[in-house]
């Protein structure tokens, strides 16, 4: 299989180097944390030996409880398999599931691996356009006009990267039942699930035929601690996953795992104090874009990114606007990050600290300025 780099990783703020960023508005995540802010300690005694392939069993017991809380259903730790990040759990997703000439349907934008490994696996590969104009709503009734009969997986995100919205629990139900009556796939991405303060249920506690992913990186601002996870109740997908996880990587890291059981041990509280962080930089962001004429946008429902676009007749020299901003060392995620118009851009809130946002938000509405002003 022959891979390309993306955009959004040649381009992203740990290529271009941190030092040369003044506010960055790129990120997806929380502000990046360290183990001492957890409270996590290694200890000298840890042994560095070939763990559970599965992930350690305290750990997938601590997924397995938040992921059904109350025992709403079966799901157990038997039903977590342990990844180096949710990156890898989507990769041994597609790799175990499909083929060369399988359909899959999949949210469009969206995070690169979503898209990039099945369409080099040679999977035919259709976008479910998610449109600004319709507040990046997904059209349920597209999706069941659009299974075919090779279709194998419908891959959605929610809460969405990169822009800000969420599935609701009607939607996640009928996709559910789409899966289950066409003998499909449900692949729900909920690496932002933390970060919403009305939480669907994880859709792997809904039905055998849905798999959900999430990780440590963005609700916890933990992405050099490199552990996600993904959850069915289908034996014979988490056996898959199992052989897909053992062809690349055998087991997880003892040191990662460890420190991870350590934060999520304290899970509550941890989230406790970034959503209200989060919470107080999402009302710096709500008042920019309260004042901004020259920008169309959906307001995030949850996680810490949004996906406005540069309004058409403000801001028309697009170049002319990122260089301004980058010029003035702020940077975004530009729109082709996501194979999309680069008016477009995915704006991060939740990285900088609140003094750095409003320092990049003033920065892009200066930009503004400066081309409109540049304008005939």
């Amino acid at each position: 299989m022959q891979y390309r780099r993306l955009p959004i990783e040649i381009e992203s703020p740990e290529e271009r180097g941190y030092e040369t960023i003044r506010c960055n508005l790129t990120e997806s995540s929380f502000t990046d944390g360290t183990l001492a802010e957890f409270g996590v300690e290694l200890s000298g005694d840890l042994p560095v030996a070939y763990g559970d392939h599965r992930g350690l069993p305290e750990l997938r017991e601590l997924i397995a409880e938040h992921s059904n809380p109350g025992g709403i259903s079966t799901l157990g730790s038997d039903d977590v398999v342990c990844t180096p990040g949710a990156a890898a759990a989507l990769f041994f997703i597609a790799t175990s599931l499909l083929e060369p000439g399988d359909h899959l349907l999949v949210e469009h934008t969206n995070y690169a691996t979503n898209i990039e490994t099945p369409r080099v696996i040679g999977a035919e590969v259709e976008p479910l356009e998610l449109h600004l104009d319709d507040g990046f709503r997904l059209d349920i009734d597209r999706v069941a006009r659009s299974i075919r009969q090779n279709t194998k997986l419908v891959s959605v995100t929610s809460p969405h990267n990169p822009t800000g919205t969420v599935l609701t629990r009607d939607q996640l139900d009928a996709l559910v039942e789409m899966a289950e009556r066409h003998d499909l796939w449900l692949l729900v991405d909920e690496t932002y699930r933390d970060m919403d303060p009305n939480p669907l249920p994880v859709a792997a506690t809904l039905s055998p035929r849905a798999i959900s992913v999430s990780s440590m990186s963005k609700s916890y601002g933990l992405p050099g601690l490199r552990l996600g996870w993904a959850v069915t109740q289908h034996p014979e997908m988490q056996q898959r996953l199992l052989a897909a996880k053992e062809q690349v990587v055998i087991c997880g890291s003892a040191l990662d795992e460890d420190a991870a059981c350590q934060v999520l041990r304290r899970r509550n509280e941890h989230l406790q104090r970034i959503m209200g962080i989060i919470a107080e930089r999402k009302a710096v962001l709500h008042d920019w874009l309260g004042e901004q004429d020259w920008l169309d946008v959906v307001e995030p429902s949850a996680g810490v990114v949004c996906f406005p676009r540069l309004r058409e007749g403000t801001v028309d020299d697009v170049d002319g606007w990122y260089r301004a901003i980058n010029d003035d060392g702020t940077f975004v995620g530009e729109g082709h990050w996501f194979d999309t118009d680069r008016r477009h851009f995915r704006l991060g809130f939740g990285w900088p600290t609140t003094d750095e946002l409003r320092a990049g938000l003033a920065s892009l509405t200066a930009g503004a300025a400066a081309v409109r002003a540049s304008q005939p």
